[in-house]
């Protein structure tokens, strides 16, 4: 008897996980000690860090701030996040921050590496009161997020949420409008909602940044740093909230941020840090 075609398995194109070339995600996960990375994601931090000794320092930092920022928004009564450029898993991660504050806390999770995919769908592992999903899309286009069916599903755009684009804007081509895409992504959401971003700051230590810029050139990624003005214009329409813009340390830091055994100087973390309220 024929097996009916309803019942037959359909072969699955194979996924091109680019790991030949260096990707974002990848190359934060060698900067902050992870094992989800491949020979080009190494050797590409290691350029990087070549030019900027301090980076695997501003890695954790920024780090730092994401979790910190996430647990004052949970502990202030947000309990919605959508974290685009949500990078490799690592412990603790967002949802782990958040639901520690309030189990019932919901997260959607966005990349465009099939690896980060990957590794979410096995470890983004929600509290059973809460909820976490995962969207593989390209963010530079607003639509394929918000229109997703995952965020549809675990997400109420209609009340507060949490959007987190941290250390992801500086990746955008030069072709896309990074102002834009931020705009859209706000425009969605309810009042209330925070936009939290940190940025590679080209005016902190401007030949180090135009240094790591150009290691990338030709790498199949490209990276764009931004002066404190041009960050701020990311957070036009909406208020910043104290300490304003700064860099991610000086953002009511704790003791020791990032573990490091001491206070980072702003010349370690090149990074523009805020987060504002959408009236």
């Amino acid at each position: 008897m024929d097996t009916p075609e309803w019942m037959r398995a359909r072969p699955r194109a194979a996924i091109d996980l680019h790991t030949d070339r260096p990707h974002a995600a990848r190359v934060y996960d060698v900067l902050l000690g992870g094992k989800t990375n491949y020979p080009a994601d190494r050797a590409q931090a290691a350029a990087v860090a070549e030019r900027m000794p301090s980076v695997r320092i501003a890695a954790r930092v920024n780090r730092a701030f994401v979790m910190r920022s996430a647990r004052e928004l949970a502990r202030a009564g947000t309990r919605q996040f959508l974290d685009i450029g949500t990078g490799i898993p690592m412990d603790p991660n967002l949802h782990d921050t958040v639901q520690r504050v309030d189990p019932t806390c919901r997260v959607v999770y966005v990349d465009n590496d099939p690896i980060v995919l990957a590794h979410s769908r096995a470890l983004h592992t929600s509290d059973p009161r809460g909820r976490t999903a995962y969207i593989d899309a390209d963010a530079s286009r607003p639509e394929t997020v918000l229109g997703s069916r995952e965020v549809a599903a675990t997400l109420r755009l209609d009340e507060p949420v949490a959007l987190f684009m941290c250390l992801f804007l500086h990746w955008l081509p030069a072709t896309t409008d990074p102002y834009e895409v931020v705009g859209r992504l706000v425009d969605a959401l309810a009042p209330g909602s925070h936009l939290v971003i940190t940025h590679l700051a080209s005016d902190i230590t401007p030949a180090t940044v135009t240094s790591v810029e150009d290691t990338f050139q030709g790498s199949g990624s490209e990276v764009h740093g931004r002066d404190r003005d041009q960050v701020a214009r990311f957070f036009t329409g909406l208020r910043l909230l104290a300490p304003g813009l700064v860099t991610p340390h000086g953002w009511r830091p704790d003791d020791d941020p990032a573990g490091i055994g001491r206070g980072p100087a702003d010349d370690d973390v090149p990074v523009w840090a805020g987060v504002a309220v959408k009236p």
